[in-house]
């Protein structure tokens, strides 16, 4: 009996290994062909340049910028809205009522919405009804509504792994609910917290469908000057090259090399976050 309890969890942790494995090599050989391809064509001047010739020359400034921008965008107004959702539907809604039942099911059913419907959504309401037009405000608004069940479901599973005992320490000090839950609980739910924005920000910068009809243009080399100006962004203009042009010869390279760029991008920025995420862990003392 203990023999083969034993062979079992062998098997199983080799399963285990073997999945991890087949994930880090999947990622592997996608940076590995996209540097093959990418860096032909990479260098300081693809970074800085504006490009030229219908994108067939020069570099991806403007796709840059415009990234950056709607990402960011995107996740300064997603954090706030899914924040305090996630606390009201964690601290505060009991988890039978119907209130928390009806936000349950609207997250979820975010969650599985295709990206374009995102996209439509924002054309018809951010674009037209609200008269933002094609900018890069439309954009990360649009990018925010699909990044709420992300960041949302994150920030519950960080505030219910907070131990009951903090609260209720907080409270026999004479701590109010709210000086509870930003005092105590906040704080203790960061790391977790902080997942949710790691995969948010991988997500908004990669997007193309919820940006295609709300923030994005084909080609231009000018960069933005106000929220309400319409640019450039990496995932689209990979789609351009490879979609748009009559010269594939020229235009591939330049895709690599912007697909590169991007991946680059949602490394460096998701660091970013894991290395306060892991600060944050560092400072727990539970």
């Amino acid at each position: 009996m203990v023999k083969s309890r034993a062979i079992k969890e062998i098997f199983w942790l080799n399963i285990m290994r073997l999945a991890t494995a087949v994930i880090m090599l999947s990622f592997l050989i996608i940076l590995y062909l996209l540097a093959v391809e990418g860096l032909k064509v990479m260098s300081i001047s693809f970074l800085i340049e504006m490009p030229r010739a219908g994108m067939t020359e020069g570099g991806i400034m403007p796709a840059l910028v415009g990234t950056f921008y709607l990402t960011l965008g995107a996740i300064v107004i997603a954090f706030p809205v899914s924040i305090f959702t996630a606390i009201y539907m964690t601290e505060y809604a009991g988890i039978q009522s119907r209130i928390m039942q009806m936000v349950r099911v609207a997250v979820n059913a975010l969650a599985g919405v295709p990206s374009v419907v995102y996209g439509l959504f924002g054309l018809a309401v951010f674009v037209k009804v609200f008269g933002f037009g094609v900018s890069i405000l439309a954009g990360s608004l649009t990018l925010a509504v699909s990044l709420l069940p992300i960041l949302i479901r994150a920030t519950q599973e960080a505030l219910y792994a907070v131990p009951n005992s903090f609260r209720e320490a907080s409270f026999a000090l004479g701590a109010t609910k709210w000086q509870t839950i930003y005092k105590v609980v906040l704080p203790s739910a960061t790391p977790g917290i902080l997942t949710g924005v790691i995969l948010s920000i991988s997500k908004a910068a990669g997007d193309t469908a919820p940006i295609m009809f709300t923030a994005v243009t084909f080609f231009t080399i000018s960069l933005p000057d106000s929220i309400f100006s319409e640019v450039m962004a990496l995932p689209y203009h990979i789609y351009g090259l490879m979609t748009e042009g009559a010269f594939p010869e020229k235009q591939i390279p330049i895709a690599y090399g912007t697909s590169l760029v991007l991946v680059l991008l949602v490394l460096c920025m998701s660091s970013i976050a894991i290395i306060i995420r892991a600060h944050a862990r560092r400072k727990k003392q539970w």
